[in-house]
């Protein structure tokens, strides 16, 4: 089941921060040329004015050096001529009489293009405009290189020929900085990469500001946005220089180099143009913006590197960031949104009181904290809240009795109603035969518990509150007219693989001693509806991941599913990557046939889902992200890949 990362939109890119001399475009041409020839990477993005230095100040104005360096840049085309990479490099070229600091794209041995800068920055350290025209006042549109006539201007776009998806542009350094940014009209030209070559130097909280000024560009373009800063060797009189290169996409930081080294630096990357062209057409404020100029396409043709595997990291835990302290902030403010969307809802409805089900398990005891938080936000008294356990035919002493503690510790009312007679009743008025352990045998069950819930609420003015979480609703694993129903779910936004972190997290930041130890037995119980007896032992054996697959896996599929839209083949190419040594393919590739099996088969129970509390970018409730028809057929998702799965 062998894959290659240009099936699936992926270029790898790299932003270099090169060892250089000033003045010296030989030397600094031989360093850029042994780094392209000695990494691997489809597109090398150097520092303005690479080829020179940026540093010269008045010997720019020697013909000198302006001779060398466009000698400098012939000898590059001939070194790097059997390269398959694009490399951009910076260089001051002449036209019309003008000087200009320019982006010199090379590909096949060949000047393709180049793209003058924009805005010269000239306040405090800079004199750019003492020597620099700027690329708006530019006469031509073609600029002569050795005899050869070259597409010149800031309005080049260079798209490969054989991937149209892969659209090119250029700004430096100072471009950024400004008001209206050249890449803001490049990208909305179709350009889903944008490189940018800087000299930017440094001082205190510089370095901060800019990094978050590059990754904010890359958000609000959507782009990717490869970053390559002048390094410690263009350091000279007052003014120093770091070398911290980075690369963004889409907001998100996937590499940079060491700063302040006087090696060479490159951080490298692979960058997913797939991702990027999804989230813009799903983006209105995007695409509802035009062009404020036209651009000039510049053919390309290159073919991604296939022979080397995925260079970024894919998490296996998608909804879930894997540093400790980041975590605990996304917690912490999943409980903020919880407790305010709760709290807005008891004070809309007047409710002294709120009734929930409690099992014991993870989706109810994350639901009951958050009531508890909503009641202690907006102060009412907590022995409002009514945590109802209802043993039936598979409940165990352990997961009764978690809930029974954690009801105590808390000061709430707890009630213990036992449903086993009245479903037995229920059995023998519908004629069903407890003995056979059906679907009926359980779901009546649980439809007999949200009876006893919602009789609750009206007897005692409250509103019921939902436990089911995210993934649940993506898989269906909710039984219709039964806990699939409440009257403000709190959880619906929450995928299970953060539950569990979320309720660690309450356990260390919230509460300590017992309660704290409470909840981190409930982690470890394993995930069950308990609607199959126990067996003899009194342990759970109705495990539910054995039956639909891990939730791990099924979350994995979810975000990328519909957070990115990617095709089942992607999802399993990512996956292999994320799970690789964790499962293996013939089975993760099962499992995202029976996800997708039973995403497409649910949709009608989450077209009729109550009001509950949106979490984060991916979301399911017919009334807020996810729209889908209940008789969409699924077949064009399932994939039989190597071999068939059925």
């Amino acid at each position: 089941m062998k894959r290659n990362n240009s099936e699936f939109g992926f270029y790898r890119v790299s932003a270099v921060s090169p060892e250089l001399r000033i003045a010296n475009p030989e030397y600094n041409t031989g360093i850029i040329s042994h780094i392209v020839k000695n990494h691997k990477s489809d597109l090398f993005v150097f520092p303005e004015l690479s080829i020179t230095a940026y540093s010269c100040q008045d010997l720019f104005f020697q013909s000198n050096l302006l001779e060398s360096a466009v000698k400098a840049l012939i000898k590059l085309c001939k070194e790097t001529a059997q390269s398959n990479s694009i490399l951009i490099v910076g260089a001051p070229l002449v036209c019309d009489n003008r000087l200009y600091n320019t982006a010199v794209v090379i590909s096949g041995g060949e000047i393709i293009g180049v793209v003058p800068k924009s805005y010269l920055c000239n306040a405090n350290e800079y004199y750019e405009e003492r020597w620099f025209a700027s690329g708006f006042d530019r006469l031509s549109d073609t600029i002569e290189i050795a005899g050869l006539d070259v597409p010149f201007g800031t309005d080049l776009i260079f798209e490969n020929s054989n991937d149209r998806n892969f659209k090119l542009g250029i700004e430096i350094c100072e471009d950024m900085w400004s008001p209206l940014p050249p890449a803001a009209n490049l990208a909305l030209s179709g350009a889903t990469i944008i490189a940018n070559l800087s000299a930017s130097n440094e001082y205190l909280g510089k370095s901060e500001y800019r990094s978050d000024l590059i990754k904010m560009h890359s958000g609000s373009l959507i782009s990717a946005y490869i970053y390559s800063a002048s390094g410690l060797w263009e350091s000279t009189s007052d003014t120093v220089f770091s070398g911290k290169s980075m690369i963004f996409e889409n907001a998100a930081l996937l590499a940079s180099t060491k700063p302040f080294s006087f090696e060479s630096e490159i951080c490298t990357s692979d960058i997913d143009l797939e991702r990027l062209i999804n989230e813009r057409m799903k983006n209105n404020s995007f695409s509802g913006c035009k062009p404020t100029a036209n651009t000039r396409i510049i053919p390309v043709s290159m073919i991604p590197n296939i022979n080397h595997g995925l260079l970024r990291t894919v998490n296996s835990r998608p909804f879930v960031p894997d540093d400790e302290s980041k975590r605990n902030s996304v917690c912490c403010d999943i409980n903020d949104i919880q407790v305010a969307g709760l709290s807005r809802r008891l004070l809309h409805t007047k409710s002294k009181s709120a009734v929930v089900g409690v099992s014991g398990g993870l989706d109810s005891t994350l639901a009951l904290l958050v009531i508890y938080n909503a009641f202690k936000k907006i102060n009412l008294d907590t022995k409002g809240i009514i945590a109802v356990t209802m043993p039936g035919f598979g409940t165990t002493k352990r997961t009764k009795n978690n809930a029974v503690k954690l009801a105590g510790l808390l000061g709430i009312t707890l009630k213990d109603i036992s449903i086993e007679a009245s479903v037995r009743q229920h059995f023998n008025d519908i004629g069903h035969d407890e003995s056979v352990h059906d679907i009926v045998y359980e779901n009546a069950q649980a439809r007999r518990r949200t009876h006893i819930l919602m009789d609750l609420a009206n007897m005692h003015n409250g509103i019921v509150i939902g436990t089911g979480d995210l993934s649940e609703s993506a898989l269906g694993w909710c039984t219709f007219n039964g806990d699939h129903i409440s009257m403000y779910a709190v959880n619906s936004g929450v995928p299970k693989t953060l539950v569990k972190y979320m309720i660690e997290w309450y356990s260390k930041a919230v509460f300590t001693g017992e309660i704290s130890d409470i909840l981190l037995d409930i982690i470890n119980t394993p995930i069950s509806p308990e609607l199959l007896p126990p067996d003899s032992s009194g342990n759970i054996i109705q495990d539910t991941e054995n039956s639909i697959g891990p939730y791990l896996l099924h979350d994995f599929f979810l975000y990328y599913m519909i957070r990115h839209g990617f095709k089942p083949e992607k999802i399993l190419f990512l996956a292999e990557i994320a799970f690789s040594g964790i499962y293996e393919t013939e089975f993760i590739a099962k499992t995202l046939n029976e996800f997708v099996r039973r995403f497409f088969t649910n949709q009608f129970k989450r077209n009729v889902v109550p009001d509950g509390i949106k979490i984060g970018t991916v979301a399911l409730s017919p009334r807020a992200d996810w729209r889908m028809p209940s008789e969409a057929d699924y077949l064009t998702w399932i994939t039989n890949w190597d071999n068939p799965v059925t």
